[in-house]
């Protein structure tokens, strides 16, 4: 094998790598007659098919087989040879007129590879990062906000002989149909809700105000044009309504029978439950803050050059998600006060900073062997299984069964390992901050992303 490079230019490389004919003739016949003791050819015992017969009948599917193999195996020869990091698998360049010409035995195989390099850089010296750690102090009154808006939800009702109103439940049959026809989904024998929460198609609660138990009812709406059911959207429905009953709302003492009847042992079970999740809500943005710290102070470490090819691929993939929220939103460049090339330039910005980003933490990664585990994986696997109730076996095979798939399941637990790696080198630094504070900064930092 003969490797020459015809390209050094910053990141990117180009190389020629030859190999001989007779070294492939040579690949065949040793694979022909490897065939030889394992085919079966009528008319020819076992073992002894001659190889100019094997050749005849499987030469140009032998030649196809090896010749894909050689260049994927000589390839990576050339990459470990040369010590080098591919950013993206390398572009392969072979004609078919002269991959024709190989598979007949007529010409040495010749192509060209061309790839970008990964950067090298130094590894920065993380102690002399300064992080300001927001924490917030949960105090008791938040924690019987959150229950007074839990027993809000769980009002006991009672059923009146009176008129419904906003706040009050009606439970009731209905049929809903478009031109006529029903359609799916739009029919319930027991449908409960309570007036003025909003559940329903616009308008539809606003026409059950004033209903009474027994009364008989058809209303007419419109399904909101981005409507999740693309069948649905923008039609115009009517809905046949029978009131089975209306009740009105009563008052949740809250005290320890109020959390049995939510099926706990008592108020005090409940406060610590409540606690738990509040202290877990403001922890997150805790961490979404801390997080975006440390990548703005990254980003201003950090400046190489890098890979094209990479960041190509970024800017589309941040691109195309742009085209698809304005086309959702119905929105232009000029509703956005910008033209299209000024946000091409802004967000090919957003992706050199992925990028770069990216590469910074994969290395961090790679040179302090931060490691996902298998415990790990398992857990983000069964977790994203339980986002789709009754496909639990399929959504689990098509993981197991694509490793793709699967690095999409590892790469936000390795990205947050390597935070936590840097973040244990760097000096953070707690500060306390009220609930209304910490959300004012993750606020102002998503507004500016």
């Amino acid at each position: 094998m003969q490797v020459t490079e015809t390209l050094a230019e910053g990141l990117k490389r180009e190389l020629k790598i030859e190999i001989p004919a007779g070294d492939l003739a040579a690949k065949l016949d040793s694979y022909l007659d490897d065939m030889k003791s394992k085919v079966r050819i009528n008319g020819f015992r076992p073992g002894k098919v001659p190889v100019a017969h094997l050749k005849k009948v499987y030469g140009r599917q032998a030649m196809a087989e090896i010749l894909s193999n050689t260049i994927q195996d000589s390839s990576q020869k050339a990459l470990e040879d040369r010590s080098e990091r591919p950013a993206l698998t390398p572009a392969i360049d072979l004609t078919d007129d002269e991959a024709e010409k190989i598979l007949a035995g007529a010409a040495d195989l010749s192509f060209t590879m061309s790839y970008d390099v990964l950067p090298e850089f130094e590894i920065a010296d993380f102690s002399s990062i300064e992080i300001e750690r927001p924490v917030v102090e949960i105090a008791d009154e938040e924690i019987d906000s959150q229950i007074a808006e839990i027993a809000k939800n769980n009002v006991p009702f009672e059923p009146k002989k009176v008129k419904a109103k906003d706040g009050f439940r009606v439970t009731m049959s209905y049929l809903g149909k478009i031109d006529g026809e029903p359609f799916d989904g739009g029919a319930d024998e027991n449908g409960q809700l309570v007036l003025g929460s909003g559940r329903f198609i616009p308008g539809f609660e606003e026409q059950l105000v004033g209903v009474k138990t027994g009364e008989e009812k058809t209303i007419e709406v419109t399904f909101p044009e981005d409507y999740p059911a693309p069948n649905l959207a923008g039609k115009v429905a009517t809905f046949d309504i029978v009131v089975k009953e209306v009740a009105a709302p009563g008052e949740a003492k809250i005290d320890d029978d109020f959390a049995k009847g939510l099926g706990l042992e008592s108020l005090d079970q409940l406060k610590e439950i409540v606690r738990g999740q509040v202290e877990g809500q403001f922890g997150m943005m805790t961490r979404q803050r801390v997080k975006r710290q440390l990548l703005d102070k990254l980003d201003e470490v950090y400046s190489f050059d890098l890979p094209e090819g990479l960041l190509n691929s970024e800017f589309d993939s941040v691109w195309r998600q742009v085209e698809e929220d304005m086309k959702r939103n119905g929105k232009s460049f000029e509703d956005e006060d910008t033209t299209e090339e000024a946000a091409k330039a802004d967000y090919r910005k957003i992706a050199e900073r992925r990028v770069r980003l990216g590469l910074v933490l994969s290395e961090v990664g790679e040179k302090n062997n931060v490691q996902v585990t298998d415990e790990e994986m398992q857990r983000a696997l069964y977790d994203r299984v339980r986002q789709f109730p009754g496909q639990e076996k399929q959504v689990f095979d098509f993981y197991k069964n694509n490793q793709q798939a699967l690095a999409t399941l590892r790469a936000p637990i390795y990205e947050e390992k390597v935070v936590d790696f840097i973040l244990g080198q760097a000096k953070v630094t707690d500060k306390s901050v009220s609930k209304e504070e910490l959300e004012k900064l993750v606020a102002d930092e998503d507004d500016n992303a």
